[in-house]
């Protein structure tokens, strides 16, 4: 009992708990919308057909305001604190979710401009927390720990997806999908996210590094000692290396110009950050996850079964994100991607003619469920293998290659690019499947194809690397005039490197207790 007592009073656990908790947000919108989309009085209610392109809109337009939040809340976050940013970008999301709640209750005229108001006030808040989590999360982790601490918080990502469909789910079947609470109640249950992290979000420290970085360093002391749970010799150790490492980036702001600009002292690592969010949008589990079960329907399946395998999946795939976290900081970001994309090519392509035998099973002569099984396990599968090769690597690298200057400006440009992307992706797939069926699955292997060999071509390794040692990269391949992965320091970057001596910005904050 007291070992656990002692848990909950660390604050780096409490760092963990609060940061996976602020990531399932994003998660429990994806679970949320799969069902509400094939509500008919949520349909009735925005005056839409099911097969109506606006459907995709509406998903879609949350995406928009992601991106416009990243940018907001990483320039708050630089300039009042991580924490206050993401207490303003939880209260933005609270406050997007109740409009949502409120779209066409008791009137019909208007209600589908409410509930896009909703959509994109709600994405402005989710957005932000996506952009300043992570960074809140590494600055604080270990060289060593940075891949686990965010798989897990991945990991709660993939059970506020659970949670929602399964409450969806439930309120489906007990109330029917004529009725207007079965679509209600799901918006709303999403309220014990921004509600309860608003309230432990004051009993959290500030990472030490933004109170340095702005001269605050008897705060940066105590929060310090908080993190250290005041054992005053490991952070006074601490207090050094951050002082020494500030001294060093001080001259050397970096603005979005530097990081978007060819030939800005940070374009390149911007291009991985932007390639990264590109890639995973391609690999087009953002529209698995989204439409689920329509998926399932089109393998031959009726609409309750197709639900409760939509479940199934989403239940896989929270168990299978276990295996990514206890992996990525030990075989690299790096190679979790090459394989994972060329994983999900093999399924996407057996899905595609899985998908053409059960849609012309009758002409063809084939058994329905003989092609419909093999299809389950073949999407169960591409879902574990994006979990583990791309959910938290694409989130995960851009918070480590950065310097401290220009860290939340990366995080941002890495949501604003997720945002785009997943817009465009959510709002084509409804259109795809109506207009090409089974072909559709086709197109994702060719694009996780592609993302595969880029990722081996372009994509250095930059787990167990300090900040400083992924910098080296760049610089290094900014001097040869080359950026494949393979010419630049001897290929010293294809792979994790050995034990590397801390220093500077490579001392953990957050020792994982290895």
């Amino acid at each position: 009992m007291s070992f656990l007592l002692r848990m909950v009073k660390d604050k780096k656990h409490q760092v963990v708990a609060f940061s996976s908790t602020a990531i399932a947000l994003y998660g429990y919108d994806q679970g949320m919308m799969s069902l509400i989309n094939t509500n008919k009085d949520y349909l009735k209610t925005m005056g839409l057909a099911e097969e109506s392109p606006v459907v995709g809109v509406i998903v879609s337009v949350y995406y928009v305001g992601c991106a416009v939040g990243a940018v907001l809340a990483s320039a708050f976050a630089d300039r009042r604190g991580r924490k206050p940013s993401i207490f303003a970008c939880l209260a933005v999301s609270a406050l997007g979710n109740l409009i949502m709640f409120v779209s066409g209750l008791g009137y019909e005229q208007g209600a589908m401009s409410m509930m896009l108001l909703g959509r994109v006030v709600m994405g402005l808040g989710v957005g932000g927390i996506d952009a300043v989590v992570p960074v809140f999360s590494s600055e604080i982790s270990a060289d060593d720990a940075r891949g686990e601490a965010l798989a897990r918080e991945f990991q709660m990502n993939i059970f506020g997806l659970n949670m929602a469909f399964a409450i969806n789910l439930a309120v489906t079947i007990g109330l029917g999908k004529r009725n207007q609470w079965a679509w209600r109640i799901p918006i709303i249950a999403m309220q014990v996210y921004p509600l309860v992290l608003l309230a432990f979000i004051e009993g959290l420290p500030e990472t030490p590094r933004w109170y340095i970085f702005h001269e605050r360093k008897d705060d940066a002391h105590k929060a310090l000692i908080r993190i250290c749970n005041d054992d005053e010799e490991e952070a006074k150790s601490k207090w050094d290396d951050l002082v020494t490492a500030h001294k060093e980036a001080t001259g050397k702001e970096v603005g979005y110009k530097d990081m978007l600009l060819p030939g800005g002292s940070q374009f390149h690592p911007t291009v991985i950050t932007v390639m990264g969010q590109v890639n995973q949008a391609l690999t087009g589990y953002g529209a698995v996850s989204v439409y689920g079960p329509q998926i399932f329907e089109l393998l031959g399946f009726g609409v309750r079964t197709a639900e409760f395998l939509t479940q199934g999946n989403y239940i896989s795939y929270f168990l299978l994100m276990t295996i990514s976290y206890l992996v990525i900081d030990r075989i690299g970001r790096r190679r979790l991607m090459v394989y994972g994309a060329f994983g999900l090519t093999a399924c996407f392509a057996i899905l595609a003619l899985l998908g053409g035998l059960a849609m012309n099973s009758s002409a063809l002569g084939v058994s329905e469920i003989g092609v419909a099984v093999p299809g389950v396990i073949a999407l169960y599968i591409a879902t574990g293998v994006f979990g583990i090769g791309w959910l938290p690597t694409v989130w995960l690298i851009p918070t480590e290659i950065y310097p401290s200057t220009a860290r939340a400006q990366g995080s941002a440009i890495s949501v604003i690019t997720w945002g785009i992307m997943n817009f465009a992706v959510t709002l084509l797939t409804p259109i795809g499947f109506n207009n090409l069926n089974y072909w559709l699955f086709l197109v994702f292997a060719f694009t996780n194809l592609f993302a595969g060999v880029w990722t081996w071509a372009y994509l250095p390794e930059s787990g167990g690397r300090s900040f400083e040692e992924n910098q080296a990269f760049f610089e290094a391949a900014k001097e040869k005039g080359k950026w494949r992965v393979h010419t630049v320091q001897k290929g010293e970057y294809l792979d994790m490197p050995g034990q590397e001596e801390e220093d500077g910005e490579s001392a953990p904050l957050l020792s994982n207790g290895r």
